[in-house]
């Protein structure tokens, strides 16, 4: 089954209340941030403090892995004059996908999944972007680099990203975010294949725990795909000031991108369905063809059953009992009738 965080702890506190409700964990928090324009990129890491952003016309993007420091959060969130319901939304991990826009700043929520081919369980971590005029933040849980390609084209000023704003910072983090989807799909197909060759070959017990984990693992894609389709449908149609009018066409691209996810993870949900179909007719096929080598050896011995029953009964005036070839006689009978019953039941093609 797929990994499920308790809400218990935010139980009874009011709202605004910064609790994070992900796993404990007593490492550090990374922070990298990452200054550039057209012409020049420069980048620090600093551990459990907030690095000080060099003077210039810079783009300042400060990359955050790790969130159980609350009071690091808090200061984060005071530097930028983030209000208080996006921090709660930040570290309450099990928030769904949403756009919200702010007068300072635009705040996104998506999820970054992993697919264990194994298990074929699905796990997230969710990623969260507020981003300003000059500035955007990215939050995520855990130490992993998940926008290394968006890292590489920075650095090497590939495309337009060096030439753009933050907004189209926002839109490349989240379009390597869907990226990853068509991955995890595409492992997925891989695991439905393996699975329907499984089906029609070699189907057993196992076959059905499988479909269950991939129909368990479809429901949670399509949980989180759905409503980021919602966000990036709003984030399209934003008139901000924080979103430039060039930036519009790659973001209903974006939109496109996830509407083709959804289409996807349905007609995956639909092949499972016809792969559960598949199973029970292939048990069931077995389990006819294991009743009717039955049926045929039940009828060929229920005629050699009655004579071996009649000639047991030892009557003294059954003249066969006495007659020098009567045992061969009894013999040659059962093996005519069995080779007669199998030669009908091959025309009539039951065998």
């Amino acid at each position: 089954m797929q990994k499920k965080r308790k809400q218990t702890k935010k139980t009874g506190l009011p709202p605004e209340s910064l609790v994070y409700t992900g796993k404990h964990r007593h490492d550090n928090t990374y922070i990298t941030l990452v200054q550039y324009n057209g012409d020049k990129l420069l980048e620090q890491k600093t551990v459990n403090r907030i690095p000080e952003a060099k003077p210039g016309e810079f783009l300042n993007w400060y990359d955050i892995r790790g969130l159980h420091q609350i009071a690091l959060v808090e200061r984060i969130g005071e530097q930028f004059n983030m209000h208080p319901l996006i921090l709660e939304d930040v570290l309450n991990i099990e928030q769904r996908p949403k756009f919200e826009d702010y007068d300072n700043g635009i705040f996104l929520i998506a999820e970054f999944l992993y697919y264990d081919k194994t298990t074929l369980e699905i796990d997230t971590e969710q990623v969260s972007l507020f981003f300003g005029s000059n500035f955007l933040i990215s939050f995520q849980e855990t130490e992993s680099d998940l926008f290394q390609g968006v890292r590489e084209r920075l650095d090497t000023s590939k495309g337009r990203i060096r030439k753009r704003k933050t907004d189209y910072l926002a839109y490349a983090l989240l379009d390597a975010v869907i990226d990853h989807y068509f991955e995890i799909l595409d492992d997925m197909e891989d695991s439905l294949d393996s699975l329907e060759s499984e089906i029609l070959y070699n189907p057993s017990h196992s076959c059905k725990a499988k479909v269950h984990a991939l129909k368990l693992s479809t429901l949670y894609l399509r949980k989180h795909v759905a409503p980021l389709r919602d966000a990036i449908s709003q984030f399209s149609r934003s008139d901000s000031a924080f979103i430039q009018p060039e930036t519009g066409v790659f973001l209903r691209d974006l939109y496109d991108h996830v509407i083709r996810v959804v289409d996807m993870v349905e007609t995956q949900r639909d092949v499972l369905n016809g792969l559960y179909d598949l199973y029970l007719s292939e048990i069931s096929y077995k389990m006819n063809n294991v009743m009717q080598v039955l049926t045929v050896m039940s009828t060929i011995f229920i005629p050699l059953t009655f004579l071996v029953g009649v000639y047991g009964m030892n009557f003294d005036n059954m003249p066969e009992l006495r007659w020098h070839y009567g045992y061969y006689m009894v013999w040659a009978i059962m093996l005519g009738i069995t080779v007669s019953l199998l030669y009908v039941f091959r025309k009539k093609k039951w065998l």
